[in-house]
């Protein structure tokens, strides 16, 4: 079998084992069937359901617990952050690449939410704002904010970039920045949020 014909392969399982998840609505917690009921139910070889769990385990997606079967895992997107950033942030340019598309998209998901916030919003944003943690502060206000635009793939974005990003730069914003953006999503104009960006 040539090389590009598994990675057809390859991929297809893996494909096929997302299909199998969605369909079945499994979630976090949930057991697969065993590499031999699953290579009877896709058709495929044991080896290759072997190879695709060995996948979605680096990525954090699933987790093999010994005796007793394959689960479901949540996401967690700082997963593939621990594996790559030190081979991707050595370079000071990459950081600065990184933080730069950072903070485009925190821009994004602020203009997205100018004027749209409700009351009950703000106060929640309010309560995660006084957390002592700055990294917990940052990543908890921002998630809660990417989630009000009901964009899932831009909060997945965000929370890829977001890791790399903050592999190695500490949290700059003050909780007054905090305050800034609440009041400035709440009253503000568009161009008020690029002043919280110098």
């Amino acid at each position: 079998m040539t090389r590009s014909h598994q990675g057809k392969v390859y991929e297809g399982v893996l494909y096929q084992l997302k299909s199998y998840i969605d369909e079945n609505q499994l979630k976090p917690g949930d057991k697969l069937p065993s590499e031999r009921e699953l290579s009877e139910q896709l058709n495929v070889g044991r080896s290759s359901i072997r190879e695709a769990f060995r996948a979605m385990e680096l990525l954090g997606l699933i987790e093999t617990k010994r005796g007793e079967g394959t689960y479901i895992r949540a996401y967690r997107p700082y997963h593939m952050v621990e594996l790559l950033s030190s081979f991707l942030l050595n370079e000071s340019r990459t950081r600065e690449e990184l933080l730069t598309a950072k903070q485009m998209m925190e821009k994004e998901v602020l203009f997205i939410l100018v004027g749209k916030v409700a009351e009950g919003q703000r106060l929640k944003l309010e309560q995660i704002m006084v957390k002592e943690n700055a990294r917990e502060r940052y990543q908890s206000f921002f998630t809660f904010l990417f989630e009000l635009c009901e964009r899932p793939l831009l909060l997945s974005m965000w929370q890829f970039i977001s890791g790399f990003a903050l592999a190695r730069e500490e949290i700059q914003y003050e909780a007054g920045w905090y305050k800034q953006v609440i009041e400035i999503i709440k009253n503000g104009d568009k161009k008020d949020i690029l002043m919280l960006y110098p």
